[in-house]
């Protein structure tokens, strides 16, 4: 059995092979974005192990732009699990707790030329990965300018995330829909699944830090 080979089944339900990678990703993934939904710092070790098995899942379904994605979320867990224990002095309360604040009209613009300017470059590259390096993308990739647009905005989101901006929310409901489509499209139906509850979520967190920001 190689656990990390999403031909490895865990176990079928209503006829769809569950495999080990995708299982213990996709919950790991659930639970660590419920706990950033409640802003609590276990999110970030759980999102670690989520990315991991993330990376060698989207690899072999040919979501490249998904799977350097997993790279990026792996530091920025490591990252962000710092920062919400060491906020800097001038954040400091009485809870050593970084506070939720809002993004200016400004960097909203801003974030958005990123993200456009982004996934172009980024969908470009993906686009050829398979012609540029066939010893290592044998299969061409699939949906590269939409992966890329997740990717792209992901970072964006996990930026705002990292210094609890109430927005990041907002931005993660947007790339979540694109997602669930990538992965019903690609038949890895248990992570489409729970992209569609990470919606929820999502809007639960906004709710949740929005309340937390009208109290502080």
């Amino acid at each position: 059995m190689d656990f990390f080979d999403h031909q490895s089944i865990f176990f079928t339900v209503l006829g769809y092979p569950m495999s080990y990678l995708e299982f213990f990703g996709t919950i790991a993934g659930a639970i660590a974005v419920f706990l950033s939904a409640k802003a609590n710092v276990w999110s970030w070790p759980l999102g670690i192990i989520n990315v991991v098995l993330f990376f060698f899942l989207f690899y072999q379904v040919q979501l490249y732009p998904d799977m350097f994605l997993q790279v990026f979320f792996f530091i920025t867990n490591l990252l962000g699990w710092y920062r919400w224990m060491h906020p800097q002095k001038e954040e400091e309360d009485g809870n050593k707790q970084l506070k939720i604040t809002r993004l200016s009209f400004r960097w909203w613009i801003g974030f958005g030329a990123i993200g456009l300017i982004g996934t172009f470059l980024f969908g470009r590259i993906a686009q050829n990965l398979n012609s540029m390096f066939p010893f290592v993308f044998s299969q061409p990739s699939a949906f590269p300018y939409a992966d890329s647009f997740v990717t792209i905005m992901s970072i964006v989101a996990t930026y705002l995330m990292v210094q609890k901006k109430l927005e990041c929310w907002l931005v993660w409901i947007l790339v979540d829909v694109v997602a669930c489509g990538l992965y019903f499209s690609k038949g890895i139906l248990f992570v489409g699944i729970e992209y569609v509850v990470f919606c929820f979520i999502a809007a639960f967190g906004f709710w949740y830090w929005l309340k937390e920001f009208r109290e502080a």
